[in-house]
């Protein structure tokens, strides 16, 4: 039988950059230079009677365009949600879309852009097993994303995340026609992020950047059978190393600070650029376990509701939903690569040196902790309401996972994932 031949390309696609306070005045223009004439500008009811949305309403309307607000996006979006926004965006004809918000309203717009252009059932083009995996036929129509949390760095990514609530787990979209058009990076816009908001999205950050720092390396990949086809994850490489490295370091040196002081203007700045930059590596490496494991924790919560958060329903944050299994995931992967994770544990302020390579998970692991302590996460998943009892669900709603699971350094079976989420049950 002929050896499976290995991937020998990677490719490097990001979106375009502005960055800067005040940027946001510039959306009209912006969107008019991208030929755009009807725009949907989607956020959620929590920051649509703000001074972002407001912004962005009278630039575009400045510049002659005529600008439709939908305003409905929900955190933490399901497939329901976003068959709302696609009808939305479907009814409206629009050519252009505009995001304020997090990564769900990044996420809602990127869907609404895709369904609205090239109309189909909702799997089609969801990523297998859970969907058909299907690739976009064709180009979008110009989205520019404007970040109000230094999160998800989905400005930068083709990929949109959604609860499939039938499953009660994550699945989501990934391709590279799904990036937006332009991301708008102004920390004048993330001044009312409550803490635990900008713990979580920031600890998303981290766990991006670690992630893609630490993913199986684009060269065991198997082979993409043509170009086309090559995924938008594609494994760690030598260019999303570059941004996902001083991610980490430019995390390291400012979460604390933007936890802590929503005023500090600097440290703000800084931590959306950290995910903006972690978004470009992780939007072209791919994220692994923590992610994969965190679709359904979100997915299967029962009464935690974080605060800071709409306390309306039971909710897990995303980036708590991660962050909860990283200790557990780099304890574990660090002997795929044991230098790797060391030199992620420097960056992020540990002194590793003269440590042995089998103990590079456990510093890794106890520098994530003291991190999450400091800025306020639960102690595990126990923590926000999972047992051992849920180990087996977990694990089950992890498998399907493949876009991010087979990125994993180490090959994780329902054993493997099971001994993790265990191991990320309580950490002090």
């Amino acid at each position: 039988m002929a050896a499976e031949r290995l991937e020998q390309v990677f490719q490097m696609d990001t979106s375009g950059i502005k960055v800067g306070r005040g940027a946001t005045r510039e959306v009209g223009a912006d969107m008019a230079r991208l030929g755009a004439r009807r725009v949907m500008v989607l956020t959620d009811p929590g920051l649509a009677g703000g001074a972002t949305v407001a912004t962005v309403t009278a630039a575009l309307r400045a510049a002659g365009l005529d600008a439709a607000l939908y305003d409905r996006v929900r955190v933490e979006p399901t497939d329901a949600s976003f068959a709302e926004a696609i009808a939305f965006a479907a009814a409206g004809r629009f050519d252009g879309f505009v995001a304020v918000g997090g990564g769900s309203t990044m996420d809602t717009a990127k869907a609404a852009n895709l369904y609205a252009t090239w109309p189909a059932a909702l799997l089609t083009y969801v990523n297998p097993p859970i969907g058909a995996g299907a690739p976009v036929p064709g180009p979008l129509k110009p989205l520019i994303a404007i970040p109000t949390t230094a999160g998800t760095g989905s400005e930068t990514t083709g990929v949109a995340i959604f609860d499939l609530e039938a499953m009660h787990a994550k699945t989501g979209i990934a391709h590279r026609a799904l990036r937006p058009a332009l991301g708008i990076i102004d920390a004048d816009n993330t001044r009312t992020m409550p803490p635990m908001v900008a713990a979580c999205s920031g600890l998303d950050v981290l766990s991006h950047a670690l992630e893609s720092y630490t993913a199986l390396p684009y060269h065991r990949r198997p082979a993409a059978t043509e170009p086309g086809l090559r995924p938008a994850y594609q494994g760690a490489n030598p260019i999303s190393d570059i941004w996902s490295a001083q991610a980490i370091a430019m995390l390291s040196g400012h979460l604390q600070r933007a936890v802590d002081d929503p005023t500090d203007d600097e440290a703000r700045e800084q931590m959306l650029l950290a995910s903006a930059f972690a978004g470009i590596g992780f939007g072209n490496a791919g994220v692994h376990l923590p992610h994969g494991m965190s679709y359904p924790v979100s997915g299967m919560v029962r009464s935690f509701v974080a605060a800071g958060y709409p306390a309306d329903r039971p909710l897990i944050p995303h980036g708590m939903s991660v962050i909860l299994n990283a200790p557990s995931v780099f304890r574990w992967a660090a002997a795929a690569d044991p230098a790797r994770h060391l030199e992620a544990a420097r960056m992020l302020g540990a002194d590793p040196r003269g440590a042995a390579a089998e103990d590079a998970g456990t510093i890794l692991a106890d520098t994530l902790i003291g991190i999450m302590r400091r800025v306020g996460m639960p102690s595990g998943l126990a923590a926000v309401g999972f047992s051992e009892a849920d180990v087996p669900a977990l694990v089950e709603g992890t498998l399907p996972q493949h876009r991010v699971t087979k990125l994993a350094p180490r090959p994780a079976a329902a054993d493997d994932l099971a001994a993790l989420f265990r191991g990320a049950m309580r950490y002090w």
